[in-house]
């Protein structure tokens, strides 16, 4: 069973520069809660009953987002403002944080997680990405591929040829439903991508992933890349790919941001 996630939240967040110097892109605002909000909802309905997120030492606005505010709840009860001490996020689930002391890449920020993953399949979600799911949450539907096989799981759906080069993008053998055996994966191909299917940022990995990460090294002055990672586990055992039946916005791309914002502000409108 897929008990455990892990968030990696360490990044600069170069992408959403000159405001990410401030305010770190995971919390973005979207309807009045913060990108990561969502992130760790779709988590949480999906079944993950702890979290563990990689921050740095910028990222102290995360940490105190989801952490108790006595102060805060004393004050709206005193000004008779009950029914606002319902909406302060405070998780059903533990959230435990790790620092990565330098942003050495998504490999690195996730293999700080092998003490609290141990010997348990695990999810990862980026929360750069955003799930917005009408039905089944975007994970859920991943580790429902992982119960049936028992092997790591990658989210992935089908993009335009003109995007592929800013993606990991997979190539493998059809099964059903939009299953794919994988054998092979290839980071941000520049041309001669092997398929139109890219990753997305949900993942579901057996532990073997981080005896991979342990054992390998950034190369000097760059990035442990988790696509490698990917790669060598492919070498080891069975892996899949599975299309996810939801809406996906890559928050650091302004125009998805505010398509997502948008989109948020329709499904409320549905809702009232």
């Amino acid at each position: 069973m897929v008990k455990k996630a892990i968030i990696p939240a360490a990044g600069y967040g170069t992408r959403g520069l000159p405001i990410t110097k401030v305010l770190p892109k995971e919390m973005f605002p979207i309807d009045l809660k913060p990108a990561i909000h969502y992130v760790v909802e779709e988590a949480i309905k999906s079944g993950i009953e702890q979290i563990l997120m990689i921050v740095s030492k910028k990222k102290n606005m995360i940490v105190d987002y989801f952490d108790e505010s006595l102060e805060l709840e004393a004050f709206l009860e005193r000004e008779n403002k009950h029914h606002l001490i319902e909406i302060v996020p405070v998780p059903s689930v533990p959230i435990h944080y790790i620092r990565q002391p330098y942003a050495k890449g998504l490999g690195d920020a996730i293999r700080l997680g092998k003490s609290f993953i141990g010997d348990e399949p695990f999810a990862v979600l980026l929360p750069d990405d955003i799930m917005i799911s009408e039905k089944e949450p975007a994970l859920k539907q991943l580790i429902n591929q992982y119960n049936k096989f028992g092997k790591s799981v990658i989210g992935i759906k089908e993009v335009e040829e003109s995007k592929l080069k800013h993606y990991g993008v997979i190539s493998g053998e059809p099964k059903r439903n939009g299953l794919f055996k994988l054998n092979n994966i290839v980071e941000k191909p520049s041309e001669n991508a092997p398929s139109n299917y890219a990753v997305i940022g949900r993942y579901i990995f057996t532990p073997e992933i981080l005896s991979i990460l342990n054992k390998k090294q950034a190369p000097a002055g760059g990035e442990l890349q988790l696509t490698d990672a990917i790669k060598d586990l492919l070498s080891q055992e069975e892996c899949y790919g599975k299309v996810v039946n939801s809406e996906r916005f890559d928050i650091g791309i302004n125009e998805e941001y505010i398509n997502l914002i948008n989109e948020i502000e329709r499904i409320n409108k549905r809702r009232k």
